[in-house]
């Protein structure tokens, strides 16, 4: 951001209440489901206080779990794993500015947290040409590294736009400030307050610009999919991403 440039607070959630209370309705809602979502994820997002609310000291939990009846039968149609994935569609979504987040991470091989944003024309307009912008993603087997993308008509998928950054601290031992500064022709990326990684509307060589409209907010942990892979012997569960505050930012 400019020093130049003031902002104001537009939207936040700074998960303030007892343990055990749910998200607020209000800021939020619950996406519940299985079937991989689309990424060949393994978990079942429930709405369920074992997997998402306040942990009664200023922080939103999102626990990700391994379930595993006595029976031997998933509860959770043929998923053996329960979390969490919640989202502001039809509560609130905005265009331009800046959307900040401390967090602490979860770890361990297949643990796939990420908080993101979608065009609010969706599904209208399907993905990718809704457009898609990752505030922040990581792979538990690496809690040093994050990972900053665009996701667009023709660089969708494995071929979004961004980079990675690897910093000195492990992510998951501490919290730590992830953001993005969206402007009409740029989008940067930081982590404590460290600029790694932007992109301007020229950087997609004519390809569409499909972020000058509203986004909604995602926050998830996922587990396994295409590319983190499946938990193996050396992951733990439960895992928990910790969320003190979900701001949004105007500038003036």
């Amino acid at each position: 951001m400019s020093r130049q440039q003031s902002r104001e607070v537009i939207w936040s959630d700074e998960f303030d209440g007892e343990a055990d209370t749910p998200i607020d309705s209000r800021n939020w809602t619950h996406e519940v489901g299985g079937g991989g979502w689309g990424n060949d994820e393994l978990q079942f997002y429930t709405e369920s206080p074992r997997n998402v609310g306040l942990d009664g000291q200023g922080n939103l939990a999102i626990v990700a779990r391994s379930e595993t009846p006595d029976d031997g039968r998933s509860l959770y149609g043929g998923c053996w794993y329960t979390s969490a994935r919640i989202i502001t569609k039809g509560r609130f979504e905005f265009a331009y500015g800046e959307i900040e987040t401390r967090i602490k991470l979860p770890r361990g091989k297949g643990v796939w947290s990420a908080l993101w944003m979608l065009g609010g024309n969706l599904p209208e307009v399907p993905w990718p040409a809704c457009g898609e912008i990752d505030v922040f993603e990581n792979l538990g087997h690496d809690p040093r590294t994050i990972y900053g993308t665009v996701h667009g008509p023709g660089y969708s998928g494995q071929q979004g736009i961004g980079r990675s950054y690897t910093a000195t601290d492990d992510l998951s031992a501490g919290f730590h400030i992830y953001a993005v500064e969206w402007h009409p022709d740029s989008i940067r990326w930081r982590l404590d307050g460290h600029c790694f990684s932007s992109i301007t509307r020229g950087d997609l060589s004519g390809r569409p610009w499909v972020f000058d409209h509203p986004f909604f907010i995602l926050l998830n942990v996922a587990v396994g999919g295409s590319w983190p892979g499946a938990p193996d012997s050396s992951t733990t569960f439960p895992q928990t991403l910790l969320v003190d505050y979900v701001r949004v930012y105007r500038f003036s």
